[in-house]
């Protein structure tokens, strides 16, 4: 018996094919050639981020067309986005969690104009919280937050959702790096001393 075929409509294509596919798969089963935004097909796994709606619902959500299986009625888009800004740094140019502390706020300045808008969060294909993520690495907190990025394919949605221009994947990413390069000194303690480096904290040696 041959597999039951399924209605649904990619990048404004209407096309019909086995429900037992995914979007990538059923769009290449209907004829139709795409290299453009699946990341597989570049050699980066992650990217083929499109967005979906099924039948009789108003939301969109964002997901990965590998992992996303046609359903009747569905409506899909590949998104394609230019690719983020280079953010460059060496690792062994941090010596220690300092370094990696200062590092970071000179590689992504703009994660303390977080509008905690939770933007990035719901754009996730991986329901990682993404937001948290972000605010815990501006906190100095490297290895919490790489502990929640480690899901992370790249596919770069977060970054595209972020009315500041804050790149998520990549400070995930960094944290992730750090988190194994190297054992980090705890946050608090690195806080406290970049406080006292730049005189915002008073200590008292008489008593």
């Amino acid at each position: 018996m041959s597999e039951k075929l399924v209605n649904v409509t990619i990048n404004g294509k209407k096309i019909s094919a086995p429900a037992s596919l995914s979007a990538v798969q059923a769009f290449w089963h209907a004829g139709y050639t795409r290299v453009e935004g699946i990341g597989c097909m570049e050699g980066v796994c992650g990217s083929c981020r499109v967005m979906v709606r099924r039948v009789n619902k108003k939301e969109v959500r964002m997901q990965l067309g590998c992992q996303t299986f046609i359903e009747e009625g569905m409506q899909i888009i590949f998104l394609a986005f230019p690719a983020p800004t280079h953010h460059a740094y060496q690792l062994s140019d941090m010596k220690n969690s300092w370094d990696v502390h200062s590092q970071f706020h000179k590689t992504f300045p703009e994660t303390i104009d977080c509008r905690v808008c939770g933007g990035c969060t719901q754009s996730c294909p991986k329901d990682i919280e993404v937001q948290r993520g972000v605010e815990l690495a501006a906190k100095g907190k490297f290895r919490e937050a790489g502990e929640l990025f480690i899901e992370c394919v790249m596919c770069n949605l977060c970054m595209t959702a972020c009315p500041e221009h804050i790149a998520p994947n990549h400070v995930g990413l960094f944290c992730r790096r750090v988190m194994a390069y190297f054992h980090l000194r705890p946050a608090n303690l690195i806080t406290r001393l970049e406080e006292l480096r730049q005189g915002e904290m008073d200590v008292r040696t008489d008593n």
